[in-house]
């Protein structure tokens, strides 16, 4: 059994599965599309060493989220496709770095994928980006001054 060494960084992780297959990046957005190339099904331990997750968060996020659906062999373990990878770090970043709750994300993910493959066809992603950089701003510009605010009513 070939043993993978997983080496995790805030923005990117680098899988080294043997010299043949050193060096393909893997960004921590699930961007990945030479790895796909390379391997289609991962195990929960290797999803959970990439993601930097424990195994148990990401079997308790497919009751949460219903569009992490790995796929289960006939021994019962789970393989996950380059998607589910994708989708792990999308809720993992929605969860972790941007504050949502599990509610929050699960809706997010629900509003944001349908609309966002409808309006690639269409919008200009350079505009798009900016927008929602701007509306993320806002957002969380309301969010400090709303914790500032409760905390001088807290005070009284």
């Amino acid at each position: 059994m070939n043993a993978s060494l997983y080496i995790n960084r805030p923005q990117t992780a680098t899988i080294t599965a043997s010299p043949s297959r050193r060096g393909f990046p893997m960004q921590s957005n699930g961007t990945a599309a030479q790895v796909a190339t390379e391997k289609k099904l991962y195990r929960i331990g290797e999803v959970s060493r990439l993601a930097d997750l424990k195994p148990f968060v990401l079997r308790y996020w497919e009751t949460e989220f219903p569009m992490l659906q790995p796929l289960k062999s006939p021994g019962g373990s789970r393989l996950y496709r380059q998607d589910d990878v994708d989708m792990v770090f999308r809720i993992k970043r929605l969860l972790y770095d941007e504050g949502f709750t599990i509610a929050g994300a699960r809706r997010h993910l629900r509003e944001h994928d349908g609309a966002a493959e409808s309006e690639s066809r269409h919008a200009n992603p350079a505009a798009e980006g900016a927008t929602q950089l701007l509306s993320r701003k806002m957002l969380l510009d309301l969010r400090d001054t709303l914790r500032a605010f409760l905390t001088l009513l807290e005070r009284r």
